[in-house]
């Protein structure tokens, strides 16, 4: 496995670049908008393309680099289903997987710090966000933090995991870059509680101040989605209420970019073509099926995925491709069945 840890010595923020080799699909984890750049060139120079980027949650000491990379790499952008950001690819539960080629990464919803706070489980290591940190934790005072909650995320989640489970945290102010979790269970003072109750009260006597960021950063971190507005506006964009007839259109071919688990978990809309996200700038461009499809049978391309951004950012992509009339469904699957939209039974 590739693995680098990164530094962003202004919010002591660590970002992990994951990959395996083979095809050279690679995962970033907490992205820092300031050092997007710097990304991109270590990518490179390691001969990696970004496929998926992780935020553990809303962070309040940063500006996520997540939407940058995105717009940037046509990656594929992940969060907690709990999030309140606007618009996120993939949406993950607790046990979900985060898959990239040779790489599988299964998420754990540890609240505490925030509502939406997730750890991420691969292999031998786990990456804990603001949620254990070494020798701490999180504050929970901040953005519907509950100390009783983070209390359980640790003891009950966390601590659970093997000993030699390596704790690789978002943050860190003490030069510490690796811990385990028998390190943190003998020696974090937080974890000498006995009880939510214990933890909480040692959690209340904090009394910290406000991250100097968190009035810049934390509505910047909610606004990450892609302007599906702008291609509504342009007519590229289908209402799911409107959309809702284009089954039974035959000069439509309804294009499903999700990934195989997404569709075993949620469905799928009927008679819609599986041709996954990942797969797309193949798909489309001459000698691709959507391409041949398309440019054979003059049928209109209409794009869907989870919530309308991999979609969306699959509209962009056609239309440089030249099939110049290719849409998507608004707000994606999700708002398909708000509409009242039916599903069918993926295996």
């Amino acid at each position: 496995m590739i693995f680098r840890q990164l530094f962003d010595g202004e919010s002591n923020t660590y970002t992990y670049l994951l990959a395996s080799r083979h095809g050279g699909e690679a995962l970033l984890i907490d992205p820092v908008l300031d050092r997007v750049d710097r990304y991109i060139q270590l990518l490179n120079e390691l001969n990696l393309h970004l496929v998926k980027t992780i935020d553990t949650h809303i962070h309040a000491d940063h500006i996520s680099g997540m939407g940058a990379l995105r717009d940037r790499t046509h990656c594929i952008t992940v969060m907690g289903q709990e999030t309140q950001a606007d618009v996120v690819s993939i949406r993950v539960a607790n046990g979900d997987s985060v898959d990239i080629e040779g790489l599988n990464l299964i998420a754990i919803h540890t609240p505490g710090h925030t509502p939406d706070s997730y750890s991420f489980l691969a292999g031998d290591r786990v990456f804990t966000g603001d949620t254990l940190l070494i020798r701490g934790t999180g504050r929970t005072d901040l953005q519907g933090g509950d100390a009783r909650a983070q209390y359980d995320s640790i003891f009950n989640k966390l601590l659970k995991l093997p000993d030699e489970t390596l704790v690789f945290p978002a943050h860190d102010y003490k030069g510490e870059t690796v811990s385990t979790i028998a390190e943190e269970r003998a020696h974090n003072p937080r974890l000498k509680a006995r009880s939510a109750e214990e933890y909480a009260a040692i959690m209340a006597a904090l009394h910290l101040s406000n991250p100097k960021m968190m009035d810049v950063a934390v509505p910047k971190n909610v606004r990450v989605g892609i302007a599906q507005e702008k291609l509504l506006a342009e007519g590229f964009g289908i209402l799911a209420a409107d959309a809702l007839a284009l089954p039974s259109q035959p000069g439509v071919v309804l294009v499903d970019l999700r990934e195989a688990r997404e569709r075993q978990q949620h469905g799928a809309i009927p008679g819609a073509l599986h041709a996954p996200y990942r797969d797309l700038a193949a798909n489309i461009n001459p000698g691709g099926v959507l391409f041949e499809l398309s440019q054979a049978t003059g049928r209109k391309l209409v794009f869907y995925c989870a919530f309308g951004e991999r979609s969306a950012m699959a509209v962009q992509a056609a239309h440089s491709a030249g099939l110049s009339q290719a849409s998507h469904i608004h707000g994606g699957i999700d708002a398909w069945k708000k509409a009242g939209g039916s599903t069918v039974e993926c295996r």
